[in-house]
């Protein structure tokens, strides 16, 4: 009798788990895993936060694209204070991967002139061992804000359990062909590609200017500007429970006769009701010429 009370003890308990593991992953693991990263920072100094957190195959743009801990690794010590607020926020269903992004301020000396502005885009990926580590880690610089950005976290909906991807060979690949389906629509109109592939909630991070928000408004400045793009894929990667993926390559922009290169991030999330990717938010950090 002790021993069958044993097993129908052990039987509940592995169920409270196992139901317990079926629910979507919350979105405050991701918020938790930059707040510890900021406080590191603040304590040990940029080069040894980001060594701290760096997924082994996690990179920078530096310009050229660069393991993060090559990077840290090769430099002395990085100066100055860096300070960031994540602003929006997602995370994958099975919580194996997740993205921050918000406003950032370094400083490299003591008044207000030495500060330097912009947002930045953070992608995290998780162990193996329900540690997030940080994948990706790019940024833009634009004058101050003038009015504090919305807060924008968001989990999973509990009510739309996606499709695992059982091949994560061809999750991947998936991902890179839509990011070169893109490419090539950018080719022939930039604004007939993001209306096709851009999330109605999409958001657009551009050297010089404050993140815009809402595709009509990112329509709105790339009408404006009336700048031209042409891009490459390098890489792209998908959660294994379907529904967050992201993509990077550079890009070459051109605005008249003036012709810039940028790195480009974009996050994609999966429409569960049209079955089809969009992008949720992108980001272009200049390279230098």
């Amino acid at each position: 009798m002790k021993k069958i009370a044993l097993a129908t003890l052990s039987f509940i308990c592995y169920s409270i788990v196992s139901l317990a593991q079926t629910g979507p992953a919350q979105v405050s693991k991701v918020i938790d895993a930059e707040d510890a990263f900021n406080k590191l920072v603040a304590r040990k100094g940029i080069k040894a936060g980001f060594l701290a957190v760096a997924d082994p195959e996690g990179i920078v743009f530096k310009p050229k694209i660069v393991k993060i801990t090559d990077f840290y690794e090769g430099v002395e010590k990085q100066p100055g204070t860096l300070q960031w607020t994540p602003k929006i926020a997602r995370i994958s269903y099975d919580g194996d991967l997740a993205f921050t992004a918000g406003p950032y301020v370094y400083q490299n000396g003591k008044t207000d002139d030495d500060k330097v502005y912009g947002d930045y885009v953070s992608v995290w990926h998780d162990d193996g061992e329900g540690h997030l580590k940080l994948l990706i880690d790019l940024g833009i610089q634009h004058p101050e804000a003038e009015k504090e950005a919305t807060t924008d976290f968001k989990g999973p909906d509990a009510s739309k359990k996606p499709v695992k991807n059982k091949d994560p060979f061809n999750g991947k690949n998936i991902i890179i062909a839509t990011d070169k389906t893109l490419n090539q629509a950018l080719t022939l109109s930039s604004l007939g590609a993001y209306k096709e592939f851009l999330s109605p909630e999409g958001r657009y991070y551009f050297p010089g200017f404050e993140p815009m928000m809402g595709s009509d408004q990112v329509l709105k400045f790339l009408n404006n500007e009336a700048i031209s793009i042409s891009a490459e894929t390098i890489s792209a990667g998908r959660s294994t429970s379907n529904d967050l993926a992201y993509s990077y390559g550079r890009a070459r922009i051109k605005k008249g006769e003036i012709v810039a290169n940028y790195n480009y991030v974009r996050i994609w999330e999966l429409d569960p009701n049209k079955h089809t990717w969009n992008i949720l938010l992108e980001v272009f950090s200049a390279i230098e010429n």
